[in-house]
């Protein structure tokens, strides 16, 4: 199957993260090729191996997170709405337990690898500097320094993810408001 000019790297890499939700680390691709309706071929030539495309999506992944965050935390005249809104949306399009445990699942074997490992430090690395920024905007009166309040908050996002990956309980948007509420109204006390 010929590659048409108008398939994008977007594209695939859509794809992947769509196949990764739903068979975690068992992902081929084939699959990958399969759901974007190019042949592996197209893939192979675009990222080389699925070591590769894994490692594209980690970097497409961190820059979308950025931006994320930005645009909410942007949406708001409050700072301190905008620090909650940019944390709601971290994981904002994970609602279902089997995608949450076959990319937490995906995220195990990420581990292993070493330049994909690398990509996550850059990643969290990432999240925790442009949250610094919105604590620092946000001067919550009660909180920790903010790179300190930066890391609470990031380890708490990712605590949550995963734990509800695990034993998904009610809706996920739900839990991360709780808890990323009860946080944030400690802090804000005086």
């Amino acid at each position: 199957m010929a590659r048409p000019k108008t398939i994008t790297d977007e594209r695939l890499l859509d794809a992947t993260m769509l196949v990764i939700g739903r068979r975690g680390p068992e992902f081929t691709l084939a699959e990958v090729a399969a759901e974007a309706g190019v042949s592996v071929g197209t893939i192979a030539q675009r990222f080389g191996s699925k070591s590769g495309l894994l490692q594209e999506v980690s970097r497409v992944t961190t820059r979308i997170a950025v931006t994320r965050m930005r645009d909410a935390a942007g949406a708001t005249d409050d700072p301190v709405d905008g620090l909650r809104a940019a944390l709601l949306t971290l994981f904002g399009e994970l609602a279902d337990p089997e995608v949450a445990a076959n990319s937490l699942a995906q995220l195990g074997v990420d581990l292993v690898d070493p330049s994909l490992r690398a990509l996550l430090v850059e990643h969290f690395a990432a999240v925790e500097d442009e949250l610094c920024v919105l604590v620092r905007a946000a001067a919550l009166p009660s909180a920790p320094a903010p790179e300190l309040a930066a890391r609470v908050l990031a380890g708490l996002i990712n605590g949550i993810s995963m734990d509800w990956s695990i034993r998904p309980r009610g809706a996920f948007a739900d839990r991360v408001a709780e808890d990323v509420d009860s946080v944030l109204g400690m802090w804000r006390k005086v």
